[in-house]
């Protein structure tokens, strides 16, 4: 799943609910969920450790967080919670000049089934509100030391809130270099009446896809401005 939550505040009635998104994520109990505007000790959430506060209610040992927005007290950023164990778990810069601080997280997961064991390759990431912005934040992924460094076959995949407005960013960035649309073409924002699909899932190497699909539940369309995608994926 990957799901930008809005701190926990509700994009109509502006109440700061998080119950509703710790709901909303356990309705399909997703072994991997990509967060994105995650707070971290503001005010405007009760001071809350969100990705512990949601890590706790749904059980998941394995997280990751990152505070790419630093406010007078407090911040937030982008947050990874897993059923299995994470590692190398970095920072990969994609601030471009004169722009919010933007950055992605990036993680292996390790998924042991039978005996056996696969490693999954993860970019969390929330792209720039610029056209020109989010091409560079892209190419900064694609040019990173981690990625350049894993072969094509590794399970791979990049997800957040991409703003992508108009949907040719993954078509001109992405593709080229392999990588697959996993979440369709569902509308994620505004969530009360979706009119765009910002938050995408893209994959690459061992990976079927199975099914994708986008949260219309009540809940889900007051929980935060955006709808989470959740996508089905098969390892190979």
């Amino acid at each position: 799943m990957t799901y930008n939550i809005h701190k926990g505040i509700g994009g109509v009635d502006r109440r700061y609910r998080p119950e509703r998104v710790v709901t909303t994520i356990a309705r399909y109990r997703p072994d991997i969920v990509f967060l994105q505007e995650v707070d971290d000790g503001v005010a405007r959430s009760r001071f809350d450790c969100q990705v512990d506060l949601i890590g706790d209610a749904l059980e998941y040992r394995h997280r990751a967080f990152q505070r790419n927005v630093v406010l007078r007290r407090g911040g937030y950023g982008n947050a990874i919670l897993s059923r299995y164990p994470l590692s190398d778990v970095h920072d990969l810069d994609l601030t471009v000049p004169l722009k919010k601080r933007r950055r992605a997280l990036v993680a292996h997961c390790r998924l042991t089934c039978e005996h056996h064991t696969r490693t999954l390759l993860l970019f969390n990431t929330h792209l720039g509100l610029a056209g020109f912005e989010r091409i560079i934040q892209l190419r900064r992924i694609l040019d990173s030391e981690v990625l350049m460094h894993t072969h094509q076959s590794t399970s791979t995949i990049i997800a957040g809130d991409f703003n992508d407005v108009w949907g040719g960013l993954g078509k001109s960035t992405l593709e080229p270099q392999g990588f697959n649309l996993g979440s369709g073409a569902g509308k994620t924002f505004p969530a009360a009446l979706p009119l765009r699909t910002l938050d995408r899932v893209y994959f690459r190497g061992a990976l079927t896809l199975h099914r994708s699909l986008v949260s219309h539940t009540k809940l889900s369309r007051q929980a935060s401005d955006h709808l989470p995608v959740i996508v089905d994926f098969e390892v190979t």
